[in-house]
């Protein structure tokens, strides 16, 4: 009797997965990075939706249905959104709309996830947070044990992360990703500096001794990758870090010796306090953070070092 042939398993359904500013920096490259896996990605939008991907929500909270019924049966939401933090001086009104686009956006996708039925929730909720919620640790190395520090910052940031509380309450597995200083060619804090030292412009800020806890671009993604999977399955505050903080003097040398170009500038406190007002004193703030989480839980990081993510946002990794 001849045998039977073999018929191939269905398809597995692949999964979908919802973000919020998926246009920014991180946002569009996760996205690019989860849909050349195959994965579903919806894209939440504060507009009308203009193509098929886009789904339509509210961050002011008031159209809890629409963002609900926009992230119903989704396997996972990653929520981005919020104002750039050097995009504009800190004015009064600017504070504002820095808190309340974190604040007021997260608590709408959290209780729009806690209002679906059980069925139709997503089974993890990656929240974007900041190591601003540190504060100033001068030289003292921190981890995701350490309390929430002072000043506007900080500040929002303990907000931030109480407003994304529903989710969790109805059992939806809720990650803060505390995201230090992204190192990536364009865009971000770094994307700025990039043409300075091109240009041979570039040099401390202030005496240079403040840390800077960076990150390369890659090496985010690799890990809010690592967020969404099932294993390790981490839950709560998570620092998305590298993990060898330096300070800002050492930065600035490995700047110049990779684009070769003088590092003889510098930009005293009082001249960055003109010229910034208040965001100054997070500029001139040392970060000394580290991924403690990260690695317990076994993420390799491809970009250790703070050369490693200069070069790799340049393409001239070995």
């Amino acid at each position: 009797m001849a045998a039977m042939p073999q018929q191939s398993p269905p398809p597995a359904t692949a999964p979908r997965i919802a973000v919020t500013g998926s246009s920014g920096l991180i946002g569009s490259a996760l996205t690019d990075a989860l849909r050349a896996d195959g994965t579903d990605v919806i894209r939440l939008v504060r507009r009308p939706p203009g193509a098929a991907d886009e789904r339509w929500w509210d961050p002011s909270g008031r159209q809890q249905e629409t963002t609900a019924a926009s992230i119903a049966g989704c396997d996972a939401v990653v929520h981005l959104a919020g104002a750039g933090v050097a995009d504009h001086r800190w004015t009064a009104r600017y504070k504002q709309e820095l808190r309340d686009s974190r604040v007021l956006g997260t608590a709408a996708i959290a209780a729009a996830i806690a209002a679906l039925p059980e069925a139709d929730r997503p089974r993890v909720l990656v929240c974007g947070s900041a190591i601003g919620w540190y504060g100033d640790t001068g030289t003292d190395a921190v981890d995701e044990d350490a309390p929430a520090g002072t000043g506007f910052l900080a500040d929002v940031c303990r907000d931030w992360e109480a407003a994304a509380l529903p989710a969790a309450d109805v059992g939806v597995r809720t990650v803060y990703a505390r995201t230090g200083l992204v190192v990536a060619r364009s865009g971000g804090a770094w994307g700025k500096l990039f043409p300075l030292f091109k240009a041979g412009l570039g040099g401390r800020l202030g005496d240079g001794n403040q840390f800077w806890s960076a990150i390369s671009l890659a090496d985010h993604i690799a890990a809010l990758r690592f967020l969404l999977a099932d294993e390790p399955g981490l839950s709560g505050p998570v620092n998305l870090t590298g993990p060898h903080p330096v300070t800002n003097r050492e930065a600035t040398r490995v700047m110049g010796e990779v684009l070769h170009r003088p590092t003889v500038f510098t930009a005293p406190a009082p001249l960055l306090r003109v010229v910034l007002g208040e965001f100054s004193d997070d500029v001139l703030g040392s970060q000394r953070v580290l991924p403690r989480r990260l690695l317990e839980s076994g993420f390799t990081f491809r970009h250790p070092t703070v050369e490693d993510a200069v070069r790799a946002a340049l393409g001239t990794e070995s």
